[in-house]
């Protein structure tokens, strides 16, 4: 990464109550900047949960004396996080619901939003009505209007170019303070060998032979798990299904496991830190994901060289910059579990197509390189230091 040879080190306090490589895919994206960033400027972590370690990073850990409800413990984060940042640095960059913090990053779709898009009338009131006498939701209420409030020392960074027109919808006067930074990679891989990706599923405990589909998420059922499930049933006995991702939830989808006769055939691999030991092991990835404002998996899979098969643009952020059969295969419904097979089936059984889709994934991804990603993460941090 190199930055201008005049730039000035800042002194930079980023906020996440999560920071460890399995939180998710918002957690992966402050992790992968605060890591570039780290080389030039002064990186200080203020989180409650912390499994990092980095050189030049100055790690403060936050108190966790409400876990639930989560709510009070936002407020309590938001709180701390401001008394211990209000003096001594150049730019506070918020990945949470805070009121302070000159940088707010945006990775879910606005509190606002998901509560009044769509309603009029008498269904607007009746959800008034459950806002003002609900202390959860007047708290995220307050902690969110106040997060998106005009400044003119304050940048609003999106996730997704999907989050946007929401944005608009919600907050109509931060317009002028948004810019959108997707999530990024550090690196595009050439296509695991054979002796690669043998040893990659010797070390996963998976089989050797046989097509592996790779499915990476933490919230199974969101992400689109129980079609995927159904689509292995229409595939040839020689497909087998890894999933990556909270291991908390394996427990909830085992009966569905066996109901489907797929005992044998699914292999839950719990969170894994880092996810390329995966990504070398696996013959294309699957994310029929319900809702995704990005979807970093798939980019992150895309520049392994592993073919794609994600939910279209309605569901799926990465998907309005992708290019149906050329850099993926895009699901106009994935809850389709016939369809969701059939795709699959399609790339694992084509090998010139598949090569295809390699090919072009290598080049989207390498559009998105981290390293660039944070260079214009650190010119938004200048447009607002002290």
């Amino acid at each position: 990464m190199s930055f201008a040879v005049n730039s000035q080190p800042l002194r930079i306090a980023v906020l996440n109550r999560i920071f460890k490589p399995t939180g998710g895919g918002a957690e992966r994206y402050s992790i992968a900047l605060v890591e570039q960033l780290a080389q030039r400027h002064e990186m200080h972590i203020f989180a409650q949960d912390i499994d990092h370690h980095w050189p030049g990073v100055v790690y403060h850990r936050i108190p966790t004396p409400f876990v639930k409800p989560r709510w009070i413990n936002q407020l309590w984060f938001a709180t701390a996080t401001w008394w211990l940042t209000r003096k001594g640095f150049d730019v506070v960059h918020s990945h949470e619901n805070t009121w302070h913090g000159q940088v707010q990053t945006v990775h879910v779709v606005p509190v606002k939003y998901g509560l009044l898009h769509g309603r009029s009338g008498w269904r607007m009131f009746l959800r008034y009505l459950k806002i003002v006498t609900s202390p959860r939701l007047l708290a995220y209420w307050w902690l969110e209007h106040a997060r998106y409030r005009v400044r003119s020392d304050r940048r609003i960074v999106l996730a997704s170019q999907r989050l946007q027109p929401i944005m608009e919808s919600a907050y109509p006067r931060s317009d002028l303070l948004c810019t959108v930074l997707t999530p990024g990679v550090a690196h595009v891989h050439e296509q695991a060998s054979p002796e690669e990706k043998l040893a990659a599923r010797a070390k996963l405990a998976l089989p050797s032979a046989g097509c592996c589909i790779l499915f990476v998420g933490n919230d199974y059922r969101k992400k689109g798990l129980p079609a995927l499930l159904g689509a292995v049933t229409h595939l040839p006995a020689d497909c087998y299904l890894a999933v990556v991702g909270n291991s908390s939830q394996i427990a909830g989808f085992q009966h569905e496991v066996q109901t489907r006769g797929l005992g044998e055939r699914v292999f839950f691999l719990g969170a894994l830190n880092p996810v390329d030991v995966a990504y070398r092991a696996a013959d294309c990835l699957a994310h029929p994901t319900l809702e995704d404002t990005f979807a970093m998996v798939v980019l992150e899979a895309l520049a392994f060289s592993l073919p794609v098969v994600v939910s279209g643009a309605d569901y799926c952020g990465i998907s309005e910059l992708l290019v149906h059969e050329q850099d993926a295969l895009l699901l106009e419904d994935p809850r389709d579990s016939m369809a969701l097979g059939s795709a699959l089936n399609r790339v694992l059984s084509d090998s010139v197509f598949r090569a295809h889709l390699q090919t072009h994934g290598k080049r989207f991804a390498r559009q998105y390189l981290w390293s660039e990603i944070a260079l214009q993460q650190e010119q938004i941090y200048k447009s607002v230091s002290h």
